[in-house]
């Protein structure tokens, strides 16, 4: 599996750091995996199965300068709906109809539904440009675009899913550090965790670095990355990993956009 940190920031972009958007990609497939899981796959054809998770403002920028580029990701899976995790959703759906592009899903927590409706009901002239389906998934295991997936509910200020990806990866969308998302994430070759502030700021709905590295305590996990940064990071990255590292004896690094990692 290939995963590329497209957006490591937050609700308060910086130049080098756009909002939420990680870029999950298959193995090469060959020709007998082609179309073989049932789903309706336009990505099977010898290529990667592509599936975009969250998508933030700026994300769509990134997502043009790879390989992969808009026009072959389909699908979009959303951890929870606050706009620094989905404001690109529709200028998504626009750049695939200009590019010729026919279908796009959206999959996410409840309420993702009334999400498109809405934003629809505001920009109704993309209603109809391309072939829309909306599906809602929640603490269950489910199959998208060939991948097996599972959530897990977070702790945070609205419903929020984490997502794992087998033993592959796990992103733990927004989220404070508890143990039951830890756990949920042991056994992982990757976790992408929310990590948006340093300790010294006090703060909910989201982890310090100490807090998340009490929670990873006794898990075993191969790579942990910091993402869902703040500004308040700046300048204190090797600090926050060292936080994390105190209580979690494991690979501590941070995220950054453009990263593209091998699982």
């Amino acid at each position: 599996m290939r995963v590329t940190f497209l957006g490591t920031g937050s609700a308060m972009p910086t130049p080098e750091r756009v909002q939420t958007g990680i870029l999950v990609e298959s193995e090469p497939l060959d020709d007998g995996d082609a179309g073989g899981n049932g789903d309706e796959d336009e990505n099977s054809d010898g290529r990667r199965r592509r599936l975009l998770v969250d998508c933030g403002s700026g994300v769509l920028n990134r997502l043009s300068s790879t390989d992969a580029g808009y026009e072959s990701v389909s699908t979009v899976l959303l951890t929870h709906h606050h706009l620094d995790h989905v404001a690109d959703l529709l200028p998504l759906l626009k750049a695939r109809w200009l590019a010729g592009e026919e279908h796009l899903e959206v999959v996410g927590p409840a309420g993702t539904k009334s999400l498109v409706d809405g934003l629809l009901d505001v920009h109704d002239y993309l209603d109809g440009r391309v072939d829309l389906r909306i599906r809602e998934v929640g603490a269950e295991s489910f199959t998208l675009q060939g991948f097996d997936v599972e959530g897990f509910e977070t702790r945070h200020s609205m419903p929020c899913l984490a997502y794992r990806f087998g033993d592959d990866f796990v992103f733990s969308g927004d989220s404070e550090a508890f143990p039951g998302l830890a756990n949920f994430a042991s056994g992982a070759k990757m976790l992408a965790h929310d990590c948006s502030f340093p300790d010294e700021v006090d703060v909910s709905n989201h982890p310090t670095p100490s807090q998340l590295g009490e929670a990873l305590a006794g898990t075993e996990i191969g790579r942990v990355y910091l993402t869902h940064l703040y500004p308040h990071t700046r300048g204190k990255h090797s600090e926050m990993i060292r936080s994390v590292e105190r209580r979690f004896d494991g690979d501590v690094r941070m995220a950054k956009d453009g990263l593209r990692v091998e699982t």
